[in-house]
């Protein structure tokens, strides 16, 4: 039995649909089996979620899929972190939900485990004159120092760069690196409460939920960020978030829409006893 390597989500439609709604039917929860992903199937989604406390954001990703199959990532998010989340921002849980679907849709860790990493060669240059190194002594390749962004290969090639990196000073190369679902810069660990980047990383191996409190903690450092997220102000939490680029890529747009589901379907879930 295999798991579909997209997302599946409202408007999708094939043959991995209609295996997913053979398995939400084998689960007890009625669909048709058009291979149509539409309301019914949806609310099928997240009831399943709901059962299996699972994030309840009625998309089939790879964790939901793998439920359907029996397989359970302890390691995994869960709506009970996204609730605690929105109770300690002081905001409503779908607009956690709109920002885990927009700024952080994938899981937290590599198929091998690793928890996931992009090194950014351009922060490292700062960072190494951060702790006193002067980075045009340093003989390192393009691909992992520079005053420019980019050399990225993705996945776990990233580790492969992280360790050429360490290799000239760990500390740095370490904290020039986003962590986790929530890709929190190493370079932020000391003010969310870690003794430093490396720290921060041994810890985000613990599983998500403590992926999510780093973020939590992120977001709460930033009065005009914990104000937009509260008052769903998604251009300027956008902006924020992301940086001046973020209308280029409809973050504000995405994150509305993503809000208005999650909020509509949180006014029609039945209420738990």
């Amino acid at each position: 039995m295999t798991t579909s390597s997209t997302p599946l989500r409202a408007g999708d439609h094939g043959a991995a649909v209609t295996v997913l709604q053979q398995r939400l039917n084998r689960a007890g929860h009625a669909v048709s089996v058009d291979g149509w992903y539409g309301a019914t199937t949806e609310s099928a989604v997240r009831a399943f979620q709901r059962s299996h406390h699972l994030v309840e954001d009625g998309i089939a990703g790879l964790r939901t899929q793998e439920a359907l199959l029996g397989i359970v990532d302890p390691h995994a998010l869960t709506q009970v972190d996204v609730e605690l989340a929105a109770d300690q921002l002081q905001c409503e849980s779908a607009a956690i939900h709109a920002v885990i679907e927009v700024e952080s849709p994938r899981t937290g860790y590599l198929p091998d485990g690793r928890v996931v990493i992009l090194f950014e060669r351009h922060v490292f240059w700062r960072q190494l004159q951060a702790h006193g190194i002067d980075p045009t002594t340093v003989q390192a390749p393009a691909a992992i120092l520079s005053q420019v962004r980019g050399g990225y290969v993705g996945g776990a090639a990233e580790y492969a760069r992280l360790a050429q990196a360490t290799a000239i000073a760990r500390e740095p190369a370490v904290e020039s690196c986003s962590w986790g679902r929530f890709q929190i810069m190493g370079y932020h660990a000391q003010a969310l409460g870690y003794a430093g980047a490396s720290h921060m990383a041994t810890v985000f191996a613990n599983g998500e939920a403590e992926q999510m409190q780093a973020f939590v903690r992120f977001i709460q450092g930033d009065a005009e960020l914990l104000k937009a997220l509260r008052s769903r102000k998604w251009a300027t939490f956008a902006r924020l978030y992301n940086g001046p680029a973020y209308a280029e890529n409809l973050y504000d747009v995405k994150l509305a829409k993503a809000y208005a589901r999650h909020a509509a379907a949180r006014q029609s879930a039945p209420e738990v006893a």
